[in-house]
């Protein structure tokens, strides 16, 4: 799966320092990717202080390649909260795999930073992951139109995909599948193909409705240009239907 390129990718990565406090023992990780944008990393990063009970911590991976961004996450030390300093900045797959890697959480919650929270998702998130078949779980939710190729928003409870916005794992699950593709360097379709290789022998998609999480603008979507982040995206979902496109057995609404 991993080309030569993605491969030395993989290597930086790992011989890469993690910034600010060791990490300890926690009971889940909640991690997110940033790309630039400080108001919505601050933004999330206060709502996950403000409102999570459980014994957590918060790892944010810099793959913004900003030298402010670098600066401004020094200033933000906190006993719970680590950073991952990417440089240079890695594709999609492989910097969120950086996080899943430096997680000390038994169980990963991974954030789109444009989502905030508005209490204490994260006690639901882990109740539901307790059960041992589901696999994946969040307030947003795929199931695919007929075929691979189209997929939509789902109310579940069981779905084809978990949406990257937010979605809960046990961190030991994402490890033993290799954690997503890194040849998934844009964001799109990386989710959905990530949560095929969590349920490809049997595990639970779950959706969970009514969790307090608040959407906000996607600014990776919004900051790249129509045609190119249209061409990525037909890429992604060409990658996924190559390995995937003879598996409508994982089609939950079939």
């Amino acid at each position: 799966m991993v080309d030569s390129s993605t491969g030395s990718e993989l290597q930086a990565f790992k011989a890469q320092a993690t910034d600010g406090p060791k990490a300890q023992p926690r009971a889940v990780t909640l991690l997110t990717v940033v790309h630039g944008w400080q108001p919505d990393a601050e933004r999330w990063l206060l709502s996950v202080f403000t409102h999570t009970k459980a014994d957590f911590e918060a790892v944010v991976v810099d793959n913004s390649g900003d030298a402010r961004i670098a600066g401004w996450m020094k200033t933000r030390v906190a006993d719970r909260l680590r950073v991952v300093s990417l440089n240079p900045p890695l594709g999609f797959g492989a910097a969120a795999d950086a996080g899943i890697e430096a997680a000390a959480g038994d169980t990963v919650v991974l954030f789109d930073p444009g989502v905030e929270l508005e209490g204490d998702a994260v006690k639901e998130l882990l109740a539901t992951l307790s059960d041992p078949a589901v696999v994946l779980v969040g307030p947003f939710g795929l199931r695919a139109k007929g075929t691979m190729k189209e997929f939509e928003e789902s109310e579940g409870p069981d779905v084809d995909a978990i949406e990257g916005y937010c979605m809960a794992f046990r961190r030991s699950d994402a490890l033993a599948i290799g954690g997503f593709d890194p040849k998934f360097r844009f964001y799109r379709m990386a989710d959905v193909e990530f949560s095929f290789r969590m349920r490809e022998h049997g595990g639970r998609a779950v959706v969970i409705h009514g969790l307090p999480v608040v959407r906000h603008e996607h600014r990776l979507w919004e900051s790249t240009e129509p045609q190119e982040r249209d061409r990525l995206s037909r890429r992604n979902t060409y990658r996924f239907l190559d390995r995937w496109r003879e598996r409508e057995d994982l089609l939950v609404g079939q």
